[in-house]
């Protein structure tokens, strides 16, 4: 879409994949680890460029579940995607739906860059999921999604918006409502991993570059489920 990062920020974009990456590099385990359990994995992927069929701020688009967003930051486009994988998984029936994005630069500001963020619907798969990633090694902290912060995604064209109230104000945890409207009464888990996805220098097992966060705690709890 339009709305476009910064020269800097561009420089590691190739790092927004790491959800989706994160989700191939598990299901490529699942056999190996000898997960038992019925296991499908979506990978939500778009390009985001400028055309002359690109975004601009102020259109809406309408998802799979007839939810309609007014899409205020096309540099959103993460979510938009996401969205609609969701809804998908919901309609195939999925029993739980756990998402792994690196969502919002928000949850960098809150968390660092050693901490993912943790969020959903359903408080015993959150502490499995948090119990998982302290057994392989990888640190998650939960983070409320508050009903009175939906004022914050209400727009005044659409169902919701993408982006939140204003910069600084609850980035990740509006990220977080936006992306609850799309799996219903589902179980749900969403992994906010922009922080600990890329890593600026080696440390211990942790080489510079993208990480592969979130594959070994996934892996950890698709085996105890």
């Amino acid at each position: 879409g339009l709305s476009i990062k910064s020269g800097d920020g561009m420089m590691t974009m190739k790092t927004d994949m790491s959800g989706a990456a994160a989700v191939l590099a598990t299901m490529s385990l699942c056999k190996a680890l000898g997960v038992t359990q019925r296991v499908e994995g979506y990978l939500c992927c778009t390009e985001n460029l400028p055309s002359g069929t690109a975004l601009m701020p102020s259109d809406v688009v309408r998802f799979r579940n007839g939810t309609t967003a007014e899409v205020l930051n096309t540099d959103a486009e993460g979510r938009l995607v996401l969205a609609d994988g969701l809804c998908l998984a919901v309609e195939d029936g999925a029993e739980i739906v756990v998402d792994i994005a690196t969502l919002t630069g928000a949850c960098v500001v809150a968390l660092g860059k050693e901490i993912a963020g943790l969020m959903g619907n359903d408080a015993v798969l959150l502490d499995d999921i948090k119990g998982a990633g302290v057994r392989a090694g990888e640190a998650f902290w939960p983070l409320p999604l508050p009903a009175r912060y939906e004022k914050h995604i209400e727009s005044e064209v659409a169902d919701i918006k993408n982006i939140g109230a204003g910069q600084g104000q609850a980035g990740s945890l509006t990220a977080g409502l936006f992306l609850q409207h799309f799996v219903g009464d589902t179980k749900w888990a969403h992994l906010d991993i922009a922080g600990p996805a890329r890593a600026e220098s080696d440390e211990i097992e942790i080489t510079k570059g993208g990480t592969g966060f979130g594959v070994r705690t996934l892996a950890e709890w698709l085996q105890s489920v």
